[in-house]
């Protein structure tokens, strides 16, 4: 039977209202997280207003 642990990164957007995205910065994040083991299951934003997007949710997963 296959064990996993979890691990949840919520990345901050930029901007007055958000919604801005350093992208370099997000895929250093996502990078980072892929050389320590971790694989992403998920990736999400949570909405403040008007479709701007307040945070980003990756969520990872690997083995036990």
């Amino acid at each position: 039977m296959e064990r996993w642990t979890y691990k949840t990164v919520k990345y901050k957007t930029g901007g007055f209202m958000g919604g801005k995205i350093k992208e370099e910065e997000f895929e250093e994040l996502l990078n980072n997280a892929g050389y320590e083991g971790w694989e992403l299951v998920s990736c999400f934003d949570t909405s403040i207003y008007q479709g701007q997007s307040k945070d980003i949710v990756a969520v990872f997963k690997r083995r036990v």
